[in-house]
């Protein structure tokens, strides 16, 4: 079901794709994500993991833009994966006001133990797609997401 606003043919066109891409996306990251519950992993310490399994060790500030959680979020996420043992801080040895977040073992046999079967319900939800399809609807994607904000 698409927009019932009433407003301009190019309000209608763009609230309905707006919808139908928020609910999509919605849809999906549910399905796939389900999993995660199980684990005991929340989606935002499940992205943590996976950023610094993939990236390696990074500051709070840029693992926070990494999976597009806030500072003040993404401090309590650590908080709670590093009473788990998953992660650990170290403090930056040029700048002691800052500290650098990175995986622990336990945190990496964690990802290595499921992190394939998670690849693989991406696979199977997204094969509803061709490659083709897959491959442009990445590309839309990204270029709405790399928009620039427009002043209102």
């Amino acid at each position: 079901m698409g927009t019932q606003y009433t407003g301009t043919r190019e309000e209608k066109r763009a609230l309905d794709a707006f919808i139908k891409l928020i609910r999509a996306a919605q849809s999906l990251s549910g399905r796939v994500e389900a999993h995660l519950s199980g684990l005991g992993l929340t989606v935002s310490q499940f992205g943590v993991l996976e950023a610094l399994f993939h990236l390696g060790p990074l500051n709070q500030k840029n693992l926070a833009g990494k999976i597009l959680k806030s500072t003040g979020n993404i401090t309590m996420v650590i908080d709670n994966l590093e009473k788990r043992g998953l992660v650990k801080r170290t403090r930056d040895q040029d700048d002691r006001r800052h500290y650098s977040v990175g995986i622990t073992r336990k945190g990496s046999g964690l990802i290595i133990s499921f992190f394939p079967q998670h690849v693989a319900r991406i696979v199977s939800e997204m094969s509803v797609l061709s490659g083709a399809e897959q491959d442009t609807l990445g590309k839309l994607c990204k270029k709405v997401g790399l928009q620039e904000p427009r002043p209102q």
